[in-house]
């Protein structure tokens, strides 16, 4: 049998008309409408239990698709929205949710939530006491309550409501944010972090738990143990300034100089007019020695604080280590007429003269 033949062969099996008993099979094995739903439902309950926000904000879009009014759908919906921080439609399927009327509770605390989020401190308030009016027993309620208390700054309050949401929701890493916030603000350093490591541990991936548990260890002087947590954070988001900030601050108290300085090189580019992070570029530029271009990164420092004698001494360092005497004599003695008590400017104008006349002997 040739390919051909053996082709058409394939074929005519393939085509042979099925018996009865072999569509009545397939039949069986196809899910009806109502089995297709029930497999989305748990597919999208999956999603959720796994921490899987955007999968599950999908599936229960798909099961809305086809039945607008699918309350669970809708309450599951609300939740994945939360968690991926689209506050403005979180708050819209809010509305859809107390349109129903079966679920006013959780409808409620899912609009206070959006409206905290959205900054309508007020309407939140109001919104998540008349969820708790209706359930007291609502975890989101009480991390709303909690967290919108330590927005207004009541932070008795807030300690006692985020206590609260870690009894009712002892695994959403949010009431332990709340409650590591709070007690903050009671200089407990330490047991804020232990609360920040509750956080951490329910979900390994809650930024604002590894930004704050940094703040702490910075704070403490654990920058050792800060630097491993600031780069998993930034692992998750290159770009967050606050975080960039601290990896800055961990890595130069460490003098890891060249990490130091691709992070204040990404943190000029994200706050082009902060003199934070142009400072902190040149000094891993010079940690490094690589001083031609510290030098370009201290005039944009000097660009923004002229009236600073360090920058001033710098700059003439700068240029007597790139064996520019002239100019660095020159620009120390700029330094020390601005402030003639500053050792370090008197040091390098003395250095600079020095060799100036030295290489001018040589010559």
């Amino acid at each position: 049998m040739d390919s051909d033949e053996k082709s058409k062969g394939i074929e005519d099996q393939g085509s042979a008309t099925p018996t009865l008993e072999e569509i009545e099979a397939r039949q069986e094995q196809q899910p009806t409408p109502e089995e297709g739903i029930d497999q989305l439902r748990q597919r999208a309950v999956e999603h959720l239990q796994a921490h899987r926000w955007l999968q599950a904000g999908e599936v229960f879009s798909e099961l809305l698709a086809g039945d607008d009014k699918d309350e669970e759908a809708l309450l599951g919906l609300a939740q994945a929205l939360d968690r991926i921080d689209h506050y403005e439609t979180l708050y819209e399927i809010a509305q859809r949710i107390l349109e129903h009327d079966s679920h006013p509770a959780q409808g409620l605390a899912f609009k206070a939530r959006a409206l905290q989020k959205l900054e309508r401190f007020s309407e939140a308030t109001i919104a998540n006491d008349q969820a708790l009016l209706l359930d007291t027993h609502l975890p989101l309620a009480w991390i709303n309550r909690s967290g919108l208390q330590l927005l207004l700054q009541k932070f008795p309050e807030a300690l006692r409501s985020s206590q609260r949401a870690t009894e009712l929701a002892p695994d959403d890493e949010r009431a332990w944010a709340n409650q590591g916030v709070a007690l903050l603000n009671f200089n407990h350093p330490l047991e804020a972090l232990t609360m920040f490591e509750r956080a951490q541990e329910l979900d390994p991936n809650h930024l604002f738990s590894l930004q704050m548990k940094s703040e702490i260890l910075c704070k403490l002087g654990r920058m050792s143990e800060a630097l491993p947590v600031i780069r998993h954070a930034l692992s998750l988001d290159a770009h967050n300034v606050v975080i960039l900030t601290l990896g800055v601050q961990v890595l130069r108290a460490l003098e890891q100089y060249d990490a130091m300085r691709e992070l204040a090189k990404e943190l000029t580019t994200l706050t082009p007019a902060s003199l934070f992070a142009w400072e902190n570029y040149m000094r891993g530029l010079r940690g490094v020695g690589h001083y031609e271009e510290a030098l370009a990164a201290l005039d944009r420092v000097l660009e923004l604080d002229t009236s600073n004698v360090r920058y001033w001494t710098l700059k003439a360092d700068t240029l007597y280590r790139l064996e520019r005497y002239r100019e660095a004599a020159k620009i120390a003695e700029h330094a020390v007429r601005m402030y003639s008590d500053y050792p370090p400017a008197r040091r390098i104008r003395e250095k600079s003269v020095r060799m100036m006349y030295q290489r001018k002997k040589k010559s």
